[in-house]
């Protein structure tokens, strides 16, 4: 067994963010090769979201914010690298497999090392930014708390970043933002 990254999506914000999102449980890799040499302006908004902060999901060739860390057997690892190399030649034009799969292996090496030392069902983020021709990343992790104020068992410990809470409509005095602003004499 080994610790591989796995996409999670704690809200539905990666499906609006995101030209493609990854599903939920797609093994995932940083996927920052899909940013060599490619210009920032080239970039439309949502693809320059996903420079900043996506992880790319080996089966859909999607964007995930965040990914947790997952055991993974042999077998599942091997999975990861064959889709890998399919999605580049399918995806970036790779000439064939025997040529995209020591590059899919690389990358998948990358995320393993990434888990690492990190207990299983921990959170992380990826930061991208550019400086000059290089790309730097920063990775962050984010561990689940015992108890949290929403606990939920899907959240496996992790709280949502938005919690919503549906009020009854007051039937009172309406409030002018701008007149309190300042911006409309009221």
């Amino acid at each position: 067994m080994t610790l591989l990254p796995r996409t999670i999506r704690l809200d539905a914000s990666d499906t609006v963010v995101f030209t493609r999102a990854a599903e939920p449980g797609e093994w995932a890799v940083p996927g920052t090769f899909l940013y060599w040499g490619r210009p920032a302006e080239t970039m439309s908004r949502k693809e320059a979201i996903a420079f900043r902060s996506g992880f790319l999901g080996v089966d859909s060739f999607g964007h995930s914010t965040l990914v947790v860390v997952q055991e993974a057997a042999a077998q599942e690892r091997a999975h990861m690298v064959a889709a890998l190399a399919r999605a580049l030649v399918a995806h970036l034009g790779a000439p064939d497999i025997a040529t995209a799969t020591p590059a899919a292996e690389e990358e998948v090496a990358l995320a393993e090392s990434l888990c690492r030392g990190h207990a299983a069902n921990t959170l992380i983020a990826l930061h991208r930014t550019r400086d000059g021709d290089d790309i730097r990343e920063q990775f962050r992790t984010l561990r689940p708390r015992e108890e949290t104020a929403f606990d939920a068992p899907y959240l496996r410990g992790h709280d949502r970043a938005f919690h919503v809470v549906e009020e009854e409509e007051d039937e009172g005095e309406a409030i002018d933002l701008l007149a309190l602003r300042g911006g409309r004499d009221a």
